[in-house]
C-alpha cells in the first residue's frame, strides 16, 4: 500500500477494505513491504496528511492500531483514551479529522480483556480522573446487566465490553458535525473489538 495512492482516498466503504485487508495481513504476519522513505516523508510534509480512517481505540499498550491494521505514516487518524471512551477532547480530535481531513471512515475500536471494563464492572473508588473513565463505561455494564446478563457467567465482561464500544460509537454519532455527514451517507462510523488471542479485529455495527 503506497502512500502516494491514498492522497485522495475518502469512500468509507474503500477505507473499511482497507482496515479490513491491513488487519488479515497482520494476522497471517505478512505484512506490507514498508514506506516509510525519505521520499515518503517528504511528500506528507508538502502535501499534509490524508487519513482514510479515523480510529477511536484504547490506550492498552497491545492495541496499536497502526501494527493491528498494517498501515503506514499518515494513512489513520488515531485518537486513544484508556477504555476507548470519548470525552470532550476525543470528539473534538474526531471531529477535527473528519471536517478538516476529509475522513470518511469513523471506527471505535475496542479489545477483549479490557481492564478499563473490567475495572468499572469491579466498582470502587478511583479517584477524580480514573473515576471520569468509568463513569463512561458504568451505562454499558447497566445496560448489560438489564438485559438479564449473568454477572457470574465467563463472558459477563466481554458483553459490557462490546456495549460500551456501541456507546462510544452512538455518542459520536450525537455529535453535530459527524451526524450531519452520516445523514448525507458520505460518513460511517463502525464498531470493532480486537482479539488478543488470533489478532483478529471483528467488525460490527452500533
Amino acid at each position: 500500500m503506497i502512500r502516494s495512492n491514498l492522497l485522495e482516498l475518502t469512500d468509507p466503504d474503500r477505507a473499511l477494505t482497507l482496515l479490513k485487508e491491513g488487519n488479515k495481513r497482520y494476522v497471517e504476519c505478512r505484512f506490507r513491504e514498508r514506506s516509510e522513505t525519505s521520499e515518503e516523508r517528504r511528500l506528507l510534509s508538502e502535501k499534509g496528511q490524508f487519513p482514510f480512517a479515523v480510529i477511536l481505540g484504547c490506550s492498552d499498550s497491545r492495541l496499536p492500531p497502526e501494527i493491528i491494521f498494517d498501515v503506514g505514516l499518515g494513512q489513520i487518524f488515531v485518537v486513544r483514551t484508556a477504555g476507548n471512551v470519548a470525552d470532550a477532547m476525543a470528539i473534538g480530535s474526531v471531529e477535527y479529522a473528519v471536517e478538516h481531513l476529509k475522513t470518511r471512515l469513523v471506527v471505535v475500536l475496542g479489545h477483549q480483556k479490557c481492564g478499563a471494563v473490567a475495572a468499572a464492572v469491579s466498582g470502587g473508588d478511583f479517584g477524580p480522573n480514573i473515576g471520569a473513565i468509568v463513569s463512561e463505561i458504568e451505562p454499558a455494564i447497566a445496560k448489560v446487566r438489564s438485559d438479564g446478563a449473568d454477572e457470574k457467567s465467563s463472558d459477563f465482561v466481554g458483553k459490557c465490553e462490546s456495549e460500551s464500544i456501541m456507546n462510544t460509537a452512538a455518542k459520536l454519532a450525537e455529535s453535530k458535525i459527524l451526524k450531519e455527514l452520516v445523514s448525507e451517507g458520505t460518513l460511517k462510523i463502525r464498531c470493532a473489538k480486537y482479539s488478543f488471542d488470533t489478532g483478529e479485529v471483528d467488525f460490527f455495527s452500533q
